[in-house]
Order: C-alpha cells, then sequence, then structure tokens
C-alpha cells in the first residue's frame, strides 16, 4: 500500500479526465441524490459506472459521496443506491448520517465506509467510536491541528482536507442556511451564507461594518507540505467538486508533484501565481497548522481575486495604461480590484502602441477603456489564457505492464502480461523453424510494445526464444490486441464479490415522558425555571450546574467539538456530539446529533442514550411520521423531545474569530436584511444563534408521545414566565 493517497474532487466527467490524467490516486464525487453538493453537475447513474470503470482501468478509486442527512421517506432510496454502486464495484461510500452508516455496515459486511466531515469528527472519541463500528476511514474535521491528528492512535485510515474552500463553522454544524433561507447545508443545499456581509453590534453600538466577517481564505497547504508527507495522515484530500475541471487539472498535478517530490522539488511561488489566476480569495495554511485568525479570514472579499500583476498610471476614454508587475497575454481575464470592474483582453498593446501578444513584467502596457474605467486602481489577473490552453490538453497516463514470451520449435507460441495484480496468458500457433526470414527477439519486443492509445505502456520484457524461429507479425499484433482487451477487462471487473444481508434490530426497551424540559444560561433563568418545574434543566455554565447539581432535575449542557474529555462528563449531561456513551446514565442526545431518521436513533439509543432530540430541520409532518414509524419498526415509542422555543445554534466556529468578550451575551451579527443573529465566545468557540426564537414546528398537530424544550440565552425570570405561559 502506499503511504499516501492524493484524493481528488470531480464534479462531472470533464473534471474526472482531468483529475485521472494528471495524477489522482482516487476520485470522489456524487450521484445525482444525497451528495452535500446538490449543485454540483453530479453524476448519473449510467455516466458513475462508466466513472468507475474508467478509474479502476487506470488504478485509479472512486468513492461515491452520500454524505446528506437522511430522512425517513427516503431510506429505502438511500439504500437502493448504495446497493447500486456496490454491486458496480464503488470503492468506498463516504456518508454523513450515523444511522446509515450503522445500517449499512450492518447490511453490507465488505463494504467500505468512509465517515464525512460532514458527520463532525473533531475528537478522538467520534474516531475510536467509528472505528469500533466498522468505517475503514474517517474525514477529519478541518478545525483539527496536525498536533491533534497525530495524537489519534485509533488503527483507522485518516483523511485530511490539503487544499481548497473552508467552512468558517465545523461541518455538520451549521444550519445558518437552513435557518434563513431553507437550504440545508446538512442535506448539500447550502447558499454559503457565511461569504455575505455582516455588521457586528454590541447592544446598540457597531463594532464593525458590512464587511464579509464570517468569511474565509483558502486552504493551501503547498509550502508545509512536508510535515504533511511525514506525519500519520493516509489520505490527502482536495476540496472543489464546484470547481473547473482546469482548476481539477492544475490542483492535482501540483499535489502530485509536491507527494513525488516529497515537497522538495518544486517552485511553489510560481505554481501558487498560476493557480491565483484560476481561484484566489486569499490563502491560509488553516487550523491544520493553527493559523491566526488573521491568517484564516478574509474580511474584503469572498470572491475570486486573481493575481495582482499591476497598478493603472493612465487613464482617458480611449486607452489604459498599466505598469506590470506579472507578464500579460491577449486573452487573459483581469479585474480592477477598488472599482471591482473587469475584462477580457482582447486587444494588448505595447508602450508604442503596437498590438502585440505579450507584454512582460517591467514594462508599460496599454489595453483599450471599454469598461469607463477613471480610477488609477490595482490590476489583477483572474485568469491566464495560456495555462488555460495549457491544461486544456491532457497529459497520457499509463499504466506500466511486463511481458513474458515463450518461443521454441514444436511449442506454442505462448504470451503472458501482467499490471502486477492481473496476468492474462494468450497461446498462440505451433512456432515453426524458419526458412528465410527469422523473427528476432527485437521484432518480438517492438511489435509487443505498440501500446498506442491504450492505458498501458510495456515496461519490461522476459523473453524465452530459439533462435531461428518464424512468428507472423499478425499473430503477434493479434495476441497484442486480446492481450490488452482482456487485461483491460480484468482491471474494470467489480474487484470484491458483494455481500448482502438482513439487518435485524433487538428489542428497545424504552421509557418515555412527556414533560418539558429546557436550556439556561444564567442563575436567575435556572431558578425561574425550577419555580416552573421543569423537568429537566440543562445548563450551560458548568460552575453553574456544580452548585445545583444536587437537583435531579439540573442537568449539565456540554459544549460541542471538544477533542477529548468527554470521559469526564457528570451522568445528567446534554451532549452534543457522538461518542460511545455506555458508561455514563442519563444522557441526552441534543439535535446536534441530527437525527432525522428512525434507524440514527436505534442506534444511539443502543449506544447508551436515554432521549433524543430531533433535528430542527424536520418539519411537523416528519416529526409526527417519525414518531410513529419509530413505533411501526420497532415496537415502541421513541423517547423524544423537539425544540418549542428559542435560537438554535446556527454556527460553531473554532477560536475568537470577532474578538468578543467572553461569555458576554450582548453581541449581535445584522445581515443585509436587518436580522439580529445573537453571536458570544465561550472561552473556545464562536457560537452564532438563529435571528428567530420561534419553531418551525405546528404543536398543535404533533404527537402527544414527545416533550418539548424551551431554550432561553437573554430572556429574564420575568420574561421567561411570560413565554412558557404564552406557549
Amino acid at each position: 500500500m502506499k503511504k499516501h493517497e492524493l484524493l481528488v474532487p470531480v464534479g462531472n466527467m470533464d473534471c474526472l479526465y482531468q483529475a485521472i490524467a494528471n495524477g489522482a490516486d482516487a476520485v470522489y464525487g456524487a450521484c445525482q441524490c444525497f451528495g452535500a453538493r446538490k449543485f454540483a453537475k453530479n453524476f448519473t447513474n449510467e455516466e458513475i459506472v462508466e466513472a468507475i470503470r474508467l478509474c479502476h482501468l487506470y488504478g485509479v478509486k472512486f468513492y461515491v459521496t452520500m454524505n446528506t442527512l437522511v430522512k425517513d421517506s427516503e431510506v429505502t432510496s438511500f439504500l437502493e443506491q448504495v446497493e447500486f454502486l456496490y454491486k458496480n464495484g464503488v470503492d468506498a461510500i463516504i456518508m454523513q448520517d450515523f444511522g446509515m452508516i450503522c445500517y449499512v455496515l450492518d447490511r453490507y459486511p465488505n463494504l467500505e465506509v468512509h465517515a464525512s466531515t460532514q458527520l463532525n469528527n473533531s475528537s478522538y472519541d467520534i474516531v475510536k467510536l467509528l472505528y469500533e463500528k466498522g468505517v475503514k476511514r474517517v474525514v477529519l474535521s478541518r478545525e483539527m491541528s496536525l498536533e491533534e491528528i497525530e495524537k489519534i492512535d485509533v488503527p483507522i485510515e485518516k483523511e485530511v482536507f490539503v487544499h481548497g474552500a473552508l467552512c468558517i463553522s465545523y461541518s455538520g454544524c451549521c444550519l445558518m442556511s437552513s435557518m434563513i433561507g431553507g437550504r440545508s447545508g446538512n442535506r448539500g443545499e447550502c447558499a454559503g451564507s457565511c461569504r455575505l456581509p455582516y455588521q457586528l453590534y454590541e447592544g446598540d453600538t457597531m463594532l464593525s461594518d458590512s464587511k464579509y466577517l464570517l468569511s474565509t481564505k483558502e486552504l493551501n497547504t503547498s509550502y508545509r507540505f512536508r510535515e504533511l508527507l511525514d506525519s500519520s495522515i493516509y489520505s490527502f484530500k482536495i476540496e472543489g467538486r464546484m470547481k473547473s475541471p482546469e482548476y481539477v487539472g492544475f490542483i492535482t498535478r501540483m499535489y502530485r508533484h509536491l507527494i513525488d517530490s516529497n515537497a522538495s522539488d518544486c517552485d511553489l511561488d510560481l505554481e501558487n501565481d498560476r493557480l491565483k489566476t484560476i481561484f484566489n480569495r486569499e490563502f491560509t495554511s488553516g487550523h491544520l497548522f493553527q493559523s491566526s485568525v488573521c491568517e484564516l479570514m478574509n474580511t474584503s472579499s469572498p470572491n475570486h481575486i486573481g493575481l495582482t500583476i499591476g497598478k493603472v498610471i493612465s487613464c482617458d476614454n480611449k486607452k489604459i495604461g498599466i505598469h506590470l508587475k506579472k507578464n500579460l497575454h491577449q486573452g487573459d481575464g483581469i479585474r480592477f480590484l477598488e472599482s471591482g470592474k473587469g475584462l477580457i483582453v482582447n486587444y494588448l498593446y505595447d508602450a508604442k502602441g503596437l498590438l502585440v501578444s505579450e507584454v512582460c513584467k517591467g514594462n508599460v502596457c496599454y489595453i483599450d477603456n471599454k469598461i469607463g474605467l477613471t480610477d488609477f486602481e490595482t490590476v489583477s489577473k483572474t485568469s491566464d489564457s495560456l495555462l488555460m490552453q495549457e491544461l486544456r490538453r491532457l497529459p497520457d497516463r499509463k499504466v506500466p505492464v511486463t511481458y513474458s514470451v515463450s518461443a521454441h520449435v514444436g511449442e506454442s507460441f505462448i504470451v503472458s502480461i501482467s499490471d502486477g495484480v492481473h496476468r492474462i496468458v494468450e497461446k498462440g500457433s505451433v512456432v515453426e523453424k524458419s526458412i528465410t526470414s527469422p523473427v528476432s527477439e527485437e521484432k518480438i519486443r517492438t511489435q509487443l510494445g505498440k501500446l498506442g492509445k491504450s492505458p498501458f505502456v510495456s515496461q519490461t520484457f522476459d523473453i524465452d526464444m530459439d533462435d531461428d524461429i518464424f512468428i507472423s507479425l499478425r499473430e503477434i499484433n493479434e495476441i497484442r490486441r486480446t492481450l490488452v482487451d482482456k487485461l483491460s477487462f480484468a482491471r474494470m471487473e467489480v474487484g470484491y464479490a458483494p455481500v448482502i444481508r438482513e439487518v435485524e434490530f433487538n428489542c428497545l426497551k424504552l421509557s418515555f415522558d412527556t414533560e418539558k424540559s429546557c436550556s439556561v444560561f444564567t442563575e436567575e433563568q435556572l431558578l425561574a425555571c425550577l419555580k416552573l418545574e421543569f423537568k429537566r434543566i440543562y445548563v450551560n455554565n458548568y460552575s453553574l450546574f456544580l452548585k445545583y447539581q444536587s437537583n435531579s432535575s439540573i442537568y449539565y449542557s456540554m459544549p460541542r467539538c471538544l477533542f477529548s474529555g468527554q470521559d469526564m462528563i457528570p451522568s445528567r449531561t446534554l451532549v452534543k456530539d457522538l461518542f460511545s456513551f455506555s458508561s455514563k446514565e442519563f444522557l441526552i442526545g441534543d439535535y446536534t446529533l441530527n437525527v432525522c431518521n428512525i434507524y440514527t436513533a436505534y442506534y444511539l439509543y443502543q449506544l447508551g442514550l436515554s432521549k433524543i432530540t430531533l433535528s430542527v430541520e424536520l418539519s411537523s409532518f416528519e416529526v409526527n411520521n417519525f414518531i410513529d414509524l419509530f413505533y411501526q419498526t420497532f415496537g415502541c415509542f421513541p423517547n423524544v423531545e423537539v425544540v418549542q422555543y428559542g435560537a438554535v445554534e446556527v454556527m460553531v466556529i473554532k477560536d475568537n474569530i470577532l474578538d468578543l468578550k467572553e461569555n458576554v451575551f450582548s453581541y449581535y451579527l445584522k445581515d443585509l436584511h436587518q436580522r439580529l443573529f445573537p453571536v458570544y465566545f465561550n472561552g473556545v468557540q464562536t457560537i452564532v444563534l438563529n435571528y428567530n426564537t420561534q419553531s418551525k414546528l405546528d404543536f398543535n398537530s404533533l404527537h402527544k408521545e414527545l416533550s418539548v424544550r424551551y431554550q432561553f440565552y437573554q430572556e429574564s425570570g420575568k420574561e421567561i414566565f411570560e413565554i412558557v405561559k404564552n406557549n
């Protein structure tokens, strides 16, 4: 097995061709449903079969992303899609939904499953749990540092993003797009809410005006890649299923060279300059290398800004004069950064006013002012015509093969071909003694080596032959073609025998209650809720929990995304991340566990949870359907609750990215629609809450076999009494 794998995104067949040709070890793409990039072109079922076969022909693995949350109405079609891929030789399926992961591992025991970063794989404990469940590989959260990754000594394959777009929130923890626009990031529909402008307020005081406060730079680890090569990371993953084929080709080639050269033979400055013309919103080495907030964020622009190449030095109605710091070619795309205006350089003039195809750095050039530019602005190249032409010419990728030949008078002519895994043998006619035209060893080599446009290239020959023998060139050529066809077919065959078994579910012994619960931050809120006799009061402040923990209704609301320490939590806890719960009692699963179907609930109960909060992304109909279907399937009612009131967490962000005072609850983010999103820093993470405190559920139509929860944030004790009275 190779020490490392280069894993490349493919949003369509054109991207796939680029990835294969430029050296990917594996690719990942999605079918038309259940992939976390719904708005990529993606693959039809027919295309996915073709893609898998093509990849296998060239020794490339194909992983399919089915990493959305799955609702009960979709379980059957989800499993049908898994089975289709399984039978057609997919190398692995990348999944988020915990219930579907467990179900698929039980139903298809030799299907390889990878846990998507959307599962929020940010802790040692979840990695350990997934390994114990049978997951082959875990895609670690982008928030994890290399130091933390190295501390995970679980014998599981580690996959890490090394290049591409960064989500500002922990993956799988972002509900912003879902809550404000109905487009769920957990369902592949993210609208990119983090790339929009926001204003930061403390009370009525504006602290920051209309900047892209939640927009990150692009991850780029190329300058520190040697450290990754020396790590325990197995798979280096590129982000970008929405990117162009040329981007896929370039970034694959760049990181292929870094891996093959051990990061020691690459002009990174030149390569990154070229990369900036394809896509650049500035670069960061990310949390992987513990970048500071300043190094991580790009609050000035969320879009492609290109490569700075010069400065405007003259401007009139006809011509724009630019002093160049980088070369400019006819056909390049440029943008003037201050105004945002851009154009394609259709006509390029040198300092003498002559039409030219190129002007080199250090010189002055002129272009037609067809955009009405008036100011002396910074000039950026946003597309490089020569680079695009280069990337559209795909390099040949070849699989080395070895030949073995036996040619003895009176015996059959035998030729075999091997790629190191498969060995194909063909037997020809009986070899005769030559009368006038003996075939030479060199001629046999030459004819067998004519592999042309096939995927193969001859590497070595082992020829055992008599002197003065006759074999027709036609026969040698026919045997070569037959061997190539059979080897190609063998490489494209499904490499495993699918095993499908019925899943038997154990009986669950659940008791359920319909008592109200609540979540609080302050002592005033806690005391008010005690007077209202809530069954469970989830306390976010640990010191406050310790003060009142003797009361059996008091539960600790644990922080999210902890790297370790889940074994230290008290028994009465509202848990927000996955781990093995069985060692504790009275653990309640929060809505952050993204329970959207009955199987996720079943497997979480099996792990040791006593009650589960359903996903806040479910509708009233879906909640009712969940309860009915759970009862029909498992013979008992589920012990669940739903959020009736309160601002749910829509983002969980590592570090204090907004420079907030710790545990001060008077900060807001205001968006373009004047909606106010409460935000606070808990000492480790920045938490953004939804602007709306009202649930979308119709509680008059809901099943009665559930609990409801109130989530209080800034409310006073008096306000809490009024809220409970009116809800």
